[in-house]
């Protein structure tokens, strides 16, 4: 809210003033949720809609940010950023709009209200539970992942990657768990392994439909024809992948595997290109693992990641099922390839095996009934 802050949120541009852009409505019902403000990887959507079919009496509605250039995930209300950050109008009516929920989660510790109440997230939060509304958060990803923590938990560490500014992250996450701290309100995280950076919090599985993404495949890979190997990085520093190019060029050079780097490719064309792959490589620094993956095993991919032991067992905790992601680092990956290359048939078994995960792990489900007993079955009304 300083004067840089007031220049930065200038430059995402004016509100027109002539327009009053919509806000949050809710139908009539017990209980009344508001999800907001950032539905990464349009997961506030998917878990808004999981609650809404397993449970009648409650109405759920998500909110997200327009950013240009950003990510196209649909969304209940979708707001320009430059309304979000600079109509106070519409924030005003927007934080009039939350007070007819009964329960509002907020997303990645960010305010949901834009720069109304001094753009102080811990202050909106204050005003919603002064009017009678539950409040819990949602942490996602970096916003609460301590760096320090991490690179102590795996040589392959995102934040040992020279592009990622450590110090502002660190602070970022010191300070979101401060907040967190302060409130004392329930806490859910959407990957496993933030439970080491929020022991209180309770894991909520991201949510993907299995129905969308399967598709049908042949009983085992065909000998006479290379492994199809596909690499999505959202952002390739982050997933490592500068670390396993050598070894996938090497691999295809020798007809073993047939590679494909994909970017830039709409979310809605990725279930064809997932039916096309029979391995997916997810990511080899985070140590963990998230949508992309959950995607890629619905469809019946075998996937390869970096998935440190302790997140797997917490998966197995809590969820009853063992994680089917096949483990590699940048060291192991040649050797993991080549043994895959000449056993098929595990290529086949592991994907259903990972479809069957899906189903029972990550199709809405185990979400909403997280979402219930943690936090929205209180009897606050």
């Amino acid at each position: 809210m300083g004067l840089l802050g007031r220049i930065a949120a200038l430059r995402l541009g004016r509100p027109d003033s002539c327009v009053q852009y919509p806000v949050t409505t809710f139908p009539d019902s017990q209980k009344r949720l508001l999800i907001a403000p950032v539905n990464y990887s349009g997961q506030a959507r998917e878990w808004a809609r999981a609650l809404e079919q397993r449970v009648p009496s409650i109405a759920v509605r998500n909110m997200a940010i327009d950013v240009p250039g950003g990510f196209d995930f649909p969304a209940d209300l979708v707001v320009p950023v430059a309304v979000y950050q600079n109509d106070r109008r519409w924030q005003q009516r927007q934080f009039l709009a939350a007070r007819t929920a009964t329960h509002v989660l907020v997303e990645a510790e960010e305010p949901p209200f834009g720069r109304l109440l001094g753009r102080d997230v811990g202050r909106q939060i204050d005003a919603l539970l002064k009017s009678d509304v539950s409040v819990a958060f949602m942490c996602h990803g970096t916003d609460i992942r301590l760096p320090s923590r991490h690179i102590s938990a795996t040589p392959w560490s995102t934040y040992r990657e020279p592009s990622v500014y450590v110090p502002r992250l660190e602070s970022l996450a010191k300070r979101h768990k401060e907040l967190l701290d302060r409130f004392g309100l329930p806490v859910f995280v959407s990957t496993p392994d933030l439970l080491a950076d929020v022991p209180a919090a309770t894991w909520c599985p991201v949510v993907v439909n299995p129905e969308q993404w399967s598709s049908p495949r042949s009983e085992t890979v065909p000998p006479d024809r290379p492994l199809r190997v596909a690499h999505t990085p959202s952002v390739s520093a982050l997933k490592g992948t500068n670390l396993i190019l050598p070894i996938l060029e090497k691999l295809q050079d020798e007809g073993i595997i047939q590679f494909r780097l994909v970017t830039g490719v709409h979310s809605a064309q990725m279930p064809a290109v997932f039916a096309d792959a029979d391995i997916v490589l997810d990511q080899f620094r985070a140590g963990s693992y998230g949508v992309a993956a959950c995607e890629a095993m619905a469809s019946g991919c075998l996937v390869i990641g970096h998935v440190i032991d302790e997140v797997r067992q917490s998966v197995e905790d809590i969820a009853g099922h063992r994680l089917p992601i096949v483990e590699a680092t940048p060291d192991t990956l040649e050797r993991v390839l080549r043994r895959l290359a000449s056993e098929r048939t595990l290529v086949k078994t592991i994907g259903e095996k990972s479809q069957d995960f899906i189903r029972n792990v990550h199709d809405g489900r185990l979400s909403a009934s997280v979402l219930m007993s943690k936090w929205l079955d209180e009897n606050r009304l």
